[in-house]
């Protein structure tokens, strides 16, 4: 018989990583809604025809096709099953109030949602009122729970540049009510930022903080315009980064933050499998990563598990893990002396080996 092996046991598990406090920073609140709460909505508005199956069970077995999507707009087609359902107060407000409920679960302190307003008015509300629920049910759980949220308002790139116009402005006529950021989402290739050029001036001149999906499903160039056109403060995704060295290098020299969302990138293409994706060259080159869901139903997934997989799939020791957890707190929408006092409690809640030398900032 072979000598028998042992294996070491392994420094970091996913109880520890549960028990940190979180930032969750990339957050689409139609991609992560419960499976049971889809049901239970279908049912009550008389749309389970809209649905693939009619149980938990065979929605779980159905949305596992997510993971053959052979491009972005193909993962952005599973859309189709959950935005009919967002088109009441209630249910948006429902929707929310359980998307914070989950990310307390699991002891996420910070979460920024992200969501398009002009996707909720199929049937008769107004922009307003969608608004409304959304920071309704939010306002609930934050009640409720020991969460803090934000909300962050997104233009869609394959629309007319006036329908982002429309969403930075009320983007910022809300920007005291919970809303701290504009974004753009939506297919990205043959799309580009710089098409929406005047929504983002707006947003930027008006002192909001910007967001931009880029460099998911097209090359630096995208990235680039998110940045130099636009004014971006953080990047969504920015996988194609890597094919550029010098925009690296720009990245790390003027900190500029990564929102990274490693199941996603996978379920998209835009990378083809977790050891192949490049978090660890972005950490080792020095460039801030935080990780985060994009889509918690969709890819199956929590802030836990997206930390917990990069862990074991990406090469990161538990000190990489720890630092892109607190960059999650270091890069949050939020102001200086709060995202310190967040950073603060973070630090003090791991060993002090790891975080000695940690910085705040």
């Amino acid at each position: 018989m072979p000598p028998e092996t042992t294996t070491a046991p392994s420094p970091l598990t996913r109880d520890d990583i549960r028990a940190w406090p979180k930032a969750e920073l990339h957050c689409h609140l139609d991609g992560s809604m419960r499976l049971e709460t889809m049901l239970d909505l279908a049912k009550k508005q008389g749309k389970m025809d809209a649905l693939p199956a009619d149980s938990v069970e065979g929605l779980r077995d159905e949305l596992r096709g997510v993971e053959e999507s052979d491009t972005l707009e193909a993962y952005l087609a599973w859309f189709q099953y959950t935005i009919p359902l967002l088109q009441t107060t209630d249910a948006i407000s429902r929707a929310a109030y359980e998307l914070a409920q989950d990310n307390a679960a699991e002891n996420v302190r910070y979460l920024e949602v992200r969501y398009s307003p002009i996707l909720h008015v199929e049937e008769d509300l107004s922009l307003k009122k969608v608004n409304e629920a959304v920071l309704d049910g939010l306002a609930r759980a934050e009640n409720d729970m020991n969460i803090r949220t934000s909300l962050i308002i997104c233009g869609l790139r394959d629309r007319f540049e006036s329908a982002s116009m429309r969403m930075a402005e009320m983007a910022v006529e809300n920007k005291h009510e919970g809303i701290v950021a504009f974004d753009l989402a939506g297919g990205e290739a043959g799309n580009p930022p710089k098409g929406h050029l005047h929504a983002f001036y707006h947003a930027r001149n008006n002192l909001l903080n910007l967001t931009i999906h880029a460099g998911e499903a097209w090359g630096p160039d995208s990235i680039r315009q998110a940045l130099f056109y636009c004014g971006a403060h953080r990047i969504g995704h920015g996988i194609s980064l890597r094919k550029d060295p010098e925009l690296m290098q720009y990245f790390a020299d003027h900190r500029v933050p990564l929102e990274i969302c490693p199941s996603s990138n996978v379920h998209t293409q835009a990378v083809p499998s977790l050891e192949a994706h490049p978090i660890e060259t972005f950490v080792r080159s020095n460039i801030p990563v935080t990780v985060n869901t994009d889509n918690r139903l969709f890819s199956r997934t929590s802030v836990t598990e997206e930390l917990w997989r990069v862990y074991q799939h990406c090469n990161l020791k538990p000190r990489d893990l720890r630092e892109i957890a607190l960059n999650g707190f270091r890069y949050a929408f939020l102001p200086y002396q709060q995202k310190q006092s967040f950073l603060r409690t973070a630090i003090e809640t791991f060993p002090m080996k790891a975080t000695e030398e940690t910085p705040l900032w």
